[in-house]
């Protein structure tokens, strides 16, 4: 993404079930910075990032454009539309390696085996995980499979970040360095992100807009 790029924007977007509205926003994300979705159960912020990266659950409708880096994506599989996502659980591959879940999560523009080796490599140091690669996914710590999780996601080189409560099954300590982590990483990557929590301190952390939603309210 051009740095001097759009960002993401959310045009008139509206999710609803059977009828009843779950949420609706109007909003754009800037290169770099993040916009925090806050508000209780069934106020639609796991559904709204789910209608932005494309796989919006059957039962639930979704009108509205999602337009990311100039690019209209709302018609476009979520394969093609470039979005990283971030769960509340690292979701690692448990019959690959710490490195064999970074190589599946590179992008096939780093081509050749010693070049997508070393991209693995680099992208395990830079999280001061260095030498980790062929240890198994379930030796690692919570904060060591988050960072491995975070640095798959960004190997993919995607062009707009969605988290969805993903420092929530930390502890403080873990929570505070792998949120610091995720932030500076998304900055110095110039990425927009849009971030759902219930955590004030996690909206504080990223240090954008942040969005109050209610059931059937608007934003």
């Amino acid at each position: 993404m051009s740095a001097e790029g759009p960002g993401l924007e959310l045009r008139a977007i509206r999710i609803t079930h059977r009828g009843r509205l779950l949420v609706a926003l109007d909003a754009a994300v800037g290169p770099g910075e993040t916009l925090t979705l806050m508000g209780p159960s069934g106020s639609g912020k796991s559904s709204l990032l789910a209608y932005v990266a494309g796989f919006l659950d059957p039962d639930l409708s979704g009108t509205g454009r999602v337009v990311l880096d100039g690019r209209d994506v709302t018609g476009l599989p979520p394969e093609r539309r470039r979005m990283g996502l971030l769960f509340q659980d690292a979701l690692l591959l448990p019959h690959l390696s710490v490195a064999g879940n970074l190589l599946f999560g590179l992008t096939p523009e780093v081509r050749g085996r010693v070049a997508r080796q070393k991209a693995v490599e680099a992208a395990l140091a830079e999280v001061g995980m260095g030498g980790t690669g062929g240890r198994d996914p379930a030796t690692l710590s919570g904060g060591e499979a988050a960072r491995v999780a975070l640095m798959r996601t960004l190997l993919a080189r995607p062009e707009a970040l969605l988290l969805d409560e993903p420092f929530s099954r930390l502890d403080a300590e873990l929570r505070a360095q792998v949120r610091s982590l995720v932030f500076e990483e998304s900055r110095k990557r110039r990425l927009p992100v849009l971030l759902v929590t219930h955590d004030a301190a996690d909206a504080e952390a990223a240090g954008g807009p942040v969005v109050a939603l209610a059931a059937g309210e608007s934003a």
